[in-house]
Order: C-alpha cells, then structure tokens, then sequence
C-alpha cells in the first residue's frame, strides 16, 4: 500500500472539517453566493493544472455537456451554496456535524431513485440512528430549536439532498462512459464556476480584501483545499482504498468542526451535541455495514 494513503486519509478529513470555519467568516463579510463563486475559481486552479498534466481531458468528452452541467449544479453549484447558507446560521461545529449525514442522505437517494442499495437490518437501522441525529440538532419541538436556526439546518440538508442526487445521476448516466475521475471533476467544476460568474451578484465582493482573516480562509482553506487539493486527495484515496474504505473519510469531518468550533472559537459544546454526533457516526457505521454485508444468493437474480 502506498506509504501516503493513511496521511492523506487524516488530511483530507481535517481539510474538510475546518470548511466549516472559513464558510462562517466569509459569510459575516459577503453573500453565500459570493463565497461559492470565489471557492469554486480557486478551487478549479488546482484541478484543472493536474487535469491538463495528466492529459485527463478529450475533446470527445464534449458530447456529455448537459450531464456535465447537471453535476455541476446537484454536486457543486447547489451543494455549495446550501451549505454556505446553513454554516452562516448555524454554528460553525452544527453546520460540520450535519455534513456527517451525507452519507445517508445518498444512500436514501440512491434506493430512491435507482433501487440498488440493500434494504436489511443495518441499513435500515443506520438510516433511522443517524437521522435521530439529525433531529437531535435541529430539535424541532423546542421553542425555536433551543437557539438552531431551523432554516439552517434545512439548508444543510439540502445541501445533502442534492449531493446526494449527484451520485444518483453520475451513477446513472455517467458511470459507463471513458470518463476518468479528474475528467469529470474538472468539467464539473468548470462548468459550476461559468454558472456562478452569470448568476452571481458581484457587488460587494470586494469587501473580503479588507478582512485578511476571512480572505485567507476563503481561497486557501475553502478554494485551493477544500475543493481543489480535496478533490485530488479524495480520489488518491478511491483509487488506493476503493470507494467503500475511501467513503470512510466522512467520519473525520464532524468531529473536527465541532473540535474547531468548542476550542478555537469557543461555540458552546452541549451533552445533546455530543449525542447527535454520536448518532450520526454510529448511523453512518452501521448503514455501511449494511452495504457491504453479503446479498442472499436470490436476490441477486430479482
């Protein structure tokens, strides 16, 4: 096994753990959208150098344009900004504790629409406990959920629901095709940045100059990292993991937001936090579980 597999595994859990932070700081200075249109221009830097090194990208590749744009907008364009929406009402550790639920939220979609993830006991069981989670932060029978703000978290989960339909439609009409990883990524990716430049209100965009802190965060930790060096990381691990092992990554996320939000920035830490997040992992664990447990030999030919 490749001797960086287990540093880029931790690496690229903290690398978006902390989005989470930079998302909270941009968004006191200028709009989500701004904050998604700059994260996605510093992002594609990255993935379009290596894309063109590697020699990734094929004029034939063109023939795929509206699917490209469809993944742009479910797996970039919306997914992005939902969350830049949650993380400025929420707190920056709630906001990294509900992108923890993503998982679910693509395995949901997934049986939804394509009917090919196994329904058994762990599946079902790691759906119900990671969604306890869920309901643990936003905590809807609370008056105004105990200081959440419910708009927040449904931006979160949007923001889920939408990645989680990307996989559906890659899965669908691009898991066939020569396309490499990087390939689509770039497309993607570069399309996402072409609908941001005409969809998004440029004024006061330039206000983030003047807070060096949220500046930093934006292009270095949200652009350059969080979306461009995680996409390499991310598929550095899939090719030497596999998906499965890969997709475990997704742990790391949460703890560190909420590690970042308690101790740097001191957002208060409270018992039923802990639970939710608890439950969240636990409902993610199992549901992989689930997954990857043997099918009964007739049900593979249903």
């Amino acid at each position: 096994m490749n001797k960086f597999v287990y540093p880029a595994f931790v690496l690229l859990g903290l690398i978006w753990g902390s989005n989470f932070i930079f998302m909270k700081w941009a968004a006191e200075v200028i709009s989500p959208s701004q904050i998604v249109l700059l994260r996605v221009l510093f992002g594609f830097v990255p993935v379009l150098v290596l894309a063109l090194s590697r020699r990734a990208l094929r004029w034939s590749h063109w023939r795929y344009i509206h699917h490209f744009l469809v993944m742009s907008l479910l797996a970039t364009t919306l997914y992005y900004l939902a969350f830049a929406k949650g993380a400025a009402l929420l707190p920056s550790g709630i906001a990294g504790m509900l992108s923890g639920a993503i998982p679910l939220f693509a395995f949901l979609t997934a049986f939804v629409f394509l009917r090919q993830e196994p329904i058994n006991r762990l599946t079902v069981t790691g759906l119900m406990v990671g969604f306890v989670g869920v309901l643990l932060i936003a905590r809807p029978w609370t008056s105004a959920g105990d200081g959440i703000e419910i708009k927040g978290v449904l931006y979160m989960v949007g923001g889920s629901f939408s990645l989680g339909c990307s996989f559906v439609y890659a899965r669908r009409f691009l898991a066939n095709r020569d396309l490499s990883p990087l390939a689509l990524s770039t497309y993607q990716i570069g399309l996402a940045l072409l609908v941001l430049l005409l969809s998004t209100d440029l004024d006061g965009i330039g206000r983030i100059a003047d807070q060096p802190v949220a500046l930093t965060g934006l292009v270095f930790g949200l652009g350059i990292l969080g979306t461009g060096v995680a996409y390499v990381l991310y598929y550095f691990l899939v090719q030497h993991l596999g998906a499965l092992k890969a997709a475990g990554v997704t742990y790391i996320p949460p703890v560190v937001a909420l590690g970042i939000g308690a101790l740097l920035i001191h957002e208060p830490l409270r018992a039923h936090d802990l639970l939710a997040l608890a439950c969240i992992i636990a409902g993610v664990y199992v549901l992989q579980l689930g997954k990857s447990a043997p099918r009964p030999v007739c049900a593979a030919y249903k």
